[in-house]
């Protein structure tokens, strides 16, 4: 929106809504962090770069993604706060040569933002040693469904209609596409190896069969669609409650696919 000058007219999307991602990035990295083995080592994956690594690719991402995507936000943070004053010369000189680079930030975080949104599904699937996680579609399921949440978001904190109409038209669509892929995984599964098919049924006859098809299909997915199908004809549906639909189902999905993955194995 901002490339297509309408910042003016999504506010929300172009300089309130990314406050939140340099925070989640924040956090993400803390739990990737605590998560390794050997912590004293992390920078070893900065020494050198491999594209056919996923953790070397995504390593890199975060590298670029978290301070220009800090950036982004100190640009915009005196027109969000016009009170805000900096105690330095230098922190107002750096926010007026930051924003006449906001061209060329925007364009580096839509393809850093595409890359990390694809890198965590690419990721899982490169564990061919875990059957659930060995499938293709999880890169774009993993991207759309960042989206998804992402514009589920903007569309909650908006505040102009046309802003909050264009996000509910979105959120809709990404519904659409979403299912899509959740169905075609599963019918991969359906036609994969033995070992996919024993893997498969942790969510289909299995422990994760009732809270996955409950909380993220039922309620993250199949609930919020039917909430915008019926506010698209009667206009009276809280935005909100979509919303909070999409974003507990994006994180049940994302919880249940990872400890469901971590509990197969191709030797039974």
């Amino acid at each position: 929106f901002f490339l297509l000058g309408k910042e003016d007219k999504f506010p929300v999307t172009v300089k309130k809504a990314p406050i939140f991602s340099p925070i989640a990035i924040i956090i993400a990295l803390i739990c990737l962090f605590i998560d390794l083995k050997h912590k004293l080592y992390f920078w070893q994956l900065y020494t050198t770069f491999k594209l056919q690594s996923p953790m070397s690719f995504g390593s890199w991402v975060l590298l670029f993604i978290t301070p220009l995507s800090f950036a982004w936000v100190f640009s915009y943070l005196r027109e969000i706060y016009p009170k805000l004053k900096y105690p330095f010369q230098w922190l107002e000189k750096m926010e007026v040569w930051i924003q006449k680079q906001r061209r060329i930030i925007a364009w580096m975080l839509i393809f850093l933002s595409i890359s990390l949104g694809i890198y965590t599904g690419i990721l899982l699937s490169a564990f061919n040693a875990r059957p659930l996680w060995n499938t293709a579609i999880f890169g774009p399921l993993f991207l759309t469904y960042g989206l998804l949440t992402g514009s589920a978001l903007i569309m909650w904190l908006a505040l102009k209609k046309a802003e909050i109409n264009q996000f509910r038209k979105l959120t809709l669509i990404l519904i659409g596409i979403t299912l899509f892929f959740v169905i075609h995984l599963f019918m991969g599964y359906a036609a994969g190896s033995e070992v996919q098919l024993v893997a498969v049924n942790l969510f289909i006859k299995g422990e994760f069969a009732v809270p996955f098809w409950s909380l993220v299909v039922g309620v993250g997915l199949i609930l919020p669609g039917i909430l915008e199908l019926i506010n698209v004809k009667y206009k009276s549906i809280p935005v909100f409650l979509s919303a909070i639909c999409i974003l507990i189902g994006g994180f049940f999905f994302r919880m249940f696919i990872v400890q469901g993955g971590e509990l197969t194995r191709y030797l039974y």
